[in-house]
């Protein structure tokens, strides 16, 4: 099975257009297909570096693009097409993220192996709000992309193994990246938010 995916792969980077084929494996990754955009991002960056980061970007708007149709799907088929979908466990631990981070849940899944079809058609089932849902979208899956365009652009072939064989952990230390960072703008926005209550405080004194 393995080798078929890595054939299938091989083939598609040596078509005459492989761009309109990561953009379509990026798009049905984020809404119904099972296989990750990485592998074929990583395969056409190894084969041409210098275009690497144009991959990732097409990459990123594929799967941004992707998840909205997630989100549609799960918006009008609710929690039944998340059952039908997904075993009850990852559909209750998909719950509890969007409960404690609401749309920022949608960037934690953007950076990790986690399929990211789970949160984008729970993002529509669970009523997320749609705007933050995309904006989340795009900043984490841009990131995890472009990271990877950028080590396969200065390092082309060198990068590949490592790619292939520390995924799982690069996702690791993406995630902790993308918590900080969500974090660091939330306090950044409570800190805000206090200062300019307590200025219209001051005002009406």
């Amino acid at each position: 099975m393995k080798e078929k995916l890595f054939a299938w792969i091989n083939a598609i980077a040596a078509s005459p257009h492989p761009g309109w084929y990561l953009f379509a494996l990026a798009f049905a990754e984020a809404s119904f297909f099972p296989v990750p955009p990485d592998t074929l991002l990583i395969t056409l960056g190894v084969v041409n570096p210098e275009r690497a980061l144009w991959y990732a970007l097409v990459c990123t708007v594929g799967s941004v693009t992707g998840a909205s149709l997630g989100y549609t799907i799960g918006l009008y088929g609710g929690r039944p097409i998340l059952y039908r979908l997904f075993n009850q466990a990852k559909v209750a631990a998909v719950e509890r993220l969007y409960d404690r981070y609401n749309a920022w849940a949608t960037g934690i899944a953007g950076l990790t192996p986690i399929p990211y079809k789970v949160f984008t058609i729970g993002g529509g089932a669970f009523k997320i709000n749609f705007r933050v849902f995309m904006i989340a979208s795009v900043v984490s899956r841009g990131f995890r992309f472009i990271v990877e365009g950028v080590l396969l652009y200065f390092f082309g072939a060198r990068i590949k193994d490592f790619l292939y064989t520390q995924f799982n952990w690069l996702s690791i230390g993406l995630v902790v990246l993308g918590i900080a960072g969500f974090w660091a703008v939330h306090h950044i926005g409570k800190q805000a938010h206090r200062r300019q209550q307590q200025e219209d405080k001051d005002h009406d004194e």
